[in-house]
This record gives C-alpha cells, sequence and structure tokens, in this order.
C-alpha cells in the first residue's frame, strides 16, 4: 500500500509541476493532521497539510480560512488543495508560535495584537456562517471529563450523587453561555496556534470554528493550558479587551463585573473539555505530552469554580474525586 507521505510527495511533484522540492515535518497537532515544511530550490518555503480522510475533512479548514481572510485576519492562504486525498498546499507563516516568544517584556504587545485581531474577526460576525456553539455541543464537550478524565484517567466510578453534581453544574454553565453575545469563535485561539511574523498575529488550526459565545477565545487566550499569567495582569488584558469591544460595538456586557463573570464561567466549560481532551489524548491516542498541562488546567479549574457560590459544588466533586479530605468549616 502506497503510504500517505508517498502519496503526498507525488500530489506536490504535479502540483508544484516538476520543481524541485524538499520535504520536512512542520508540526502536528492533537487531531489526525500533520503538516509538512515544503523548500524550494528559490529559497521560498510552503507548507502541505496532510489530513487523511475519513478522520479528518479539510473543507471546513478551506472555508474557514476564506471567511477569516475576508475579515482581515492574518490566515494561511490555500494555494492548492486536492480535498478527496485531504492535501492542503498553504502559504507558510514561519516556524515562531506565540507560545516561544510570550515573555515579560513581549506580552504586553503580543497580547494586544491578538486580541486587535479578535475584536476584528468578531466584528465581522454573521449567524449561518458557521455551526452553532450550542447547547448539545457545549456538554458534548463537558461530558468528555467525566467520561475521560474521571472514568478512564482515574479510574472512577461516579456516585449517583456525584453525577447529579456534575449535570447541575452543566446546566448552570450552559444558560450563562447561551446567554453570552455571539460570535465567530476560533475555538482554539491560544499560544501554539497564534504565530509571530510581520503582520502579527499569523493564525493557524481554526478549521473547527463555530458561531457562538464572545469569552470562548478569550479564555482560549488567557487561560492557556500551555502557559500561564498572574491574574492580575489577566485581568487588564481582559479591560482593555473589553473597552476595545465596546467601542466597536460587539455585544459585551455594560458591567466590566458581568463580563468577567462571563468569561470566568466559560473558562470551566473549556478547562473540563481540555482535562477530558488530554486524558484521551493519553489514553486513547498515546500521546502522553499532555500530560504535564493538566495541573495547570485543573488549577484554572478550581480557581474559577472556587469563586462563585453556585460552582462550589463542583469544587467539593473535585476533592473528592482526587481524595482531597473536606476541609473544617468550609461547606456548600
Amino acid at each position: 500500500m502506497v503510504s500517505r507521505l508517498e502519496q503526498l510527495n507525488e500530489w506536490l511533484v504535479t502540483t508544484l509541476e516538476g520543481k524541485t522540492f524538499s520535504l520536512a515535518p512542520a508540526s502536528a497537532d492533537a487531531s489526525f493532521r500533520r503538516y509538512f515544511r515544503v523548500s524550494l530550490a528559490d529559497g521560498v518555503t510552503l507548507i502541505a497539510m496532510d489530513a487523511p480522510p475519513p478522520q479528518e475533512d479539510c473543507r471546513p479548514f478551506v472555508h474557514v480560512a476564506d471567511v477569516f481572510a475576508a475579515a482581515g485576519l492574518h490566515v494561511p492562504n490555500v494555494l492548492a488543495m486536492d480535498l478527496e486525498r485531504g492535501f492542503l498546499l498553504l502559504d507558510d507563516l514561519g516556524d515562531t508560535t506565540y507560545l516561544q516568544s510570550l515573555n515579560d517584556e513581549t506580552a504586553d504587545g503580543l497580547y494586544r495584537g491578538a486580541c486587535q485581531a479578535l475584536i476584528q474577526l468578531q466584528s465581522a460576525s454573521k449567524p449561518q456562517e458557521f455551526p452553532p456553539y450550542d447547547e448539545a455541543l457545549l456538554t458534548r464537550e463537558m461530558q468528555l471529563f467525566p467520561d475521560w478524565y474521571i472514568s478512564k484517567h482515574l479510574g472512577l466510578i461516579l456516585t449517583d450523587k456525584q453525577q447529579a453534581v456534575i449535570q447541575q453544574a452543566f446546566a448552570l454553565l450552559n444558560r450563562n453561555i447561551l446567554a453570552q453575545g455571539q460570535v465567530y469563535v476560533h475555538r482554539d485561539y491560544h499560544s501554539r496556534n497564534l504565530m509571530v511574523c510581520e503582520d502579527n498575529p499569523g493564525i493557524l488550526d481554526f478549521q473547527d470554528a463555530v458561531y457562538g459565545p464572545i469569552t470562548y477565545d478569550l479564555v482560549s487566550l488567557f487561560k492557556d493550558a500551555y502557559i500561564s499569567w498572574e491574574e492580575d495582569k489577566v485581568l487588564d488584558w481582559l479591560i482593555r479587551y473589553w473597552q476595545g469591544a465596546k467601542q466597536a460595538g460587539l455585544p459585551v456586557p455594560e458591567d466590566i463585573g458581568d463580563f468577567y463573570r462571563d468569561f470566568e464561567w466559560m473558562g470551566v466549560q473549556r478547562h473540563l473539555k481540555v482535562l477530558g481532551i488530554f486524558a484521551r489524548l493519553y489514553h486513547r491516542d498515546g500521546k502522553e505530552a499532555y500530560l504535564k498541562d493538566m495541573p495547570l488546567v485543573m488549577d484554572y479549574l478550581r480557581r474559577a469554580c472556587a469563586r462563585y457560590i453556585e460552582l462550589r459544588p463542583l469544587v467539593r466533586l473535585l476533592d473528592e474525586i482526587h481524595g482531597v479530605p473536606p476541609q473544617p468549616g468550609f461547606t456548600f
């Protein structure tokens, strides 16, 4: 059987019209997609995406790239495609991610660029362009936490009472999230998918875009699973975004306290999902690198839940499944 790499090589020979090129791995992500840097003899580099059917579908990537580019965002141009075989040829936005570049000196400028791009994207939003981030999808994502983190990773079976706590938390979160202003949502807008380049930021990995809550991409950005910041710094960045969003006429609350609560509750949904995904990547796909990122995500989850009385039963559940004894006088 001809391997995917051999098929990709054959397709590139035809697509590049016989030009001499070399291939080298560029990156991989948590899905089945792989990326290769295509180096041409004249020094130009391109990116080839290998998205093997039936596990992956290139069509959403191509569609979202068109919509994001029309909004003025810096995304790769799709130079050639073979949708049936799952191959794309793209512009190369370089190999320097935000994650590699973020530090105390660069953070303000890089996050300012990321927020400006986000406001630009959200300002272009239309309801019918992407699938809705509806209750079914939000719940399906959160269910990854009991299914993969609690059951598979911790090896625990929840009691009926614990199951009820989980379901009540899901319902509370969904009620808040579905009431938020609705915009385009990248859905993975964080330091590994934002590139440092001439027109910051270059934006990657956007194929799962939906139409949904305005705080979601901010959570991805500021409560990043791969890098963390002091909460007062995050609050400062969040306020600056909120001010810019209000000025742009985006659907954010008038009161920053209400906006921060929306941000926090959206974060709880995402953290539950991410913990489930990281557990699944390890146990199903053998990708153990994500295990080291779990403690930070769990810390985000605990901090947010502890701040809101309605979500504190979830903190107690986290204590129970991790064998943490109840704190004296700490009741719900």
